[in-house]
């Protein structure tokens, strides 16, 4: 139920688990009975809605001694604009770590990152654990409800394009491609009139001009944001394919506008939609998977040690995580005092109570004072 590695217990997204196909059967899914249809593709043979990704493929010409050699970059994504120079001004407004390219870097980071942003298991209750049929209902309508009033693609434009849209003070925030604000400026119609400057929603600095920026429906298109600052409000990470969750004026991904919503159980990464759960350690559990992340057996009313901010019981902790003591080579339980100095341990009351006192360190030994050093060592 973890969602884990069992060996490393890293997450899915570390371990590159879903294959392309399934990543589009995830997002398919996340678009199926919204307004973004348009970006999805159901197959013949099951019905399954697949995201229709943009894949851009650029063709350089590049000159050699001799004669033209040709250079093919293809981006795993792109914004699905027609105007393939706006897509490929956005492309290098990225950072280049980020960029999409195929068998690069950033081809690595969208994909973990649609893995991390977008989980299969907030939108689909058969991803889930043991849902009952009640909470399975609630997920349902919850899935419905940020479809209807958050979920959304940003838009790539030029800001001067906007200001042709019109304008509908009613309909600014319901989503409606069709209508819009005037972007960031007032419009002077003086002859003069020096070009409007557009400044971005997140970092404040203007908008170079002739630079593409991205829009969000949600937000009102009186808003636009650089390319690299269209960001989570929480994890500060670029939207994945731009897919926003937008809520009181912040950008969200898909986690964490589902976690200012729900609990997140820490056992199983999943939300929480029954009324009973327990809280501990700053987080939220499911009541039968607060247990130990070594060997699964329940917590409640038992001594456990928190390793990497994950419970572990006692017995499993002196097993698999305990100090060694370099005076006598036990595991030192966790209940009990030890001394550390660099790499090394001891329990406190190895012969005397070294805490709080000085002591020499000596090839693996620890001495009260001098004379006690000088005596042992002879």
């Amino acid at each position: 139920f973890r969602k884990i590695c069992r060996n490393c217990k890293c997450g899915q997204e570390e371990h590159d688990v879903l294959t392309s196909n399934e990543e589009d059967r995830k997002v398919g899914k996340l678009f199926e009975d919204t307004k973004y249809t348009t970006l999805i593709a159901k197959l013949k043979n099951d019905g399954i809605p697949m995201y229709k990704r943009n894949v851009m493929i650029l063709t350089n010409p590049v000159p050699a001694k001799k004669n033209i050699s040709i250079n093919t970059v293809t981006y795993e994504w792109a914004p699905p604009v027609q105007n393939q120079t706006l897509a490929r001004q956005y492309m290098q407004m990225l950072p280049k770590e980020k960029q999409p390219v195929a068998g690069s870097e950033g081809a690595q980071y969208r994909k973990k990152q649609l893995a991390k942003q977008l989980p299969a298991h907030d939108q689909d209750p058969s991803k889930c654990h043991e849902l009952s049929p009640n909470e399975v209902k609630q997920m349902e309508q919850f899935v419905k409800k940020y479809k209807n009033e958050a979920l959304g693609v940003g838009d790539v434009k030029l800001p001067g394009e906007m200001e042709t849209r019109p304008t509908d003070k009613n309909n600014v925030n319901n989503g409606d491609r069709s209508t819009s604000a005037a972007v960031g400026a007032m419009e002077d119609k003086s002859p003069d009139r020096k070009a409007p400057q557009y400044s971005c929603y997140r970092c404040k600095l203007n908008m170079k001009e002739g630079d593409p920026a991205v829009y969000a429906e949600r937000a009102g298109y009186d808003k636009l944001w650089h390319p690299a600052c269209f960001v989570c409000c929480t994890c500060s990470e670029l939207l994945v394919d731009m897919i926003y969750f937008w809520k009181n004026g912040n950008l969200y991904c898909g986690r964490h506008y589902c976690d200012s919503e729900k609990p997140r159980c820490a056992g199983c990464d999943e939300l929480i939609f029954s009324n009973e759960y327990t809280q501990a350690e700053g987080q939220n559990w499911h009541l039968k998977h607060f247990c130990c992340f070594d060997c699964d057996c329940v917590l409640a009313g038992e001594i456990y040690v928190m390793v990497n901010d994950k419970p572990v019981c006692k017995p499993c902790y002196v097993k698999n995580h305990a100090a060694i003591c370099q005076g006598c080579h036990n595991a030192i339980d966790p209940e009990v005092q030890r001394v550390t100095y660099n790499n090394f341990n001891w329990h406190a009351t190895q012969d005397k109570c070294l805490i709080g006192q000085k002591f020499m360190p000596v090839e693996g030994m620890v001495f009260c004072s001098v004379e006690c050093k000088k005596k042992m060592m002879s």
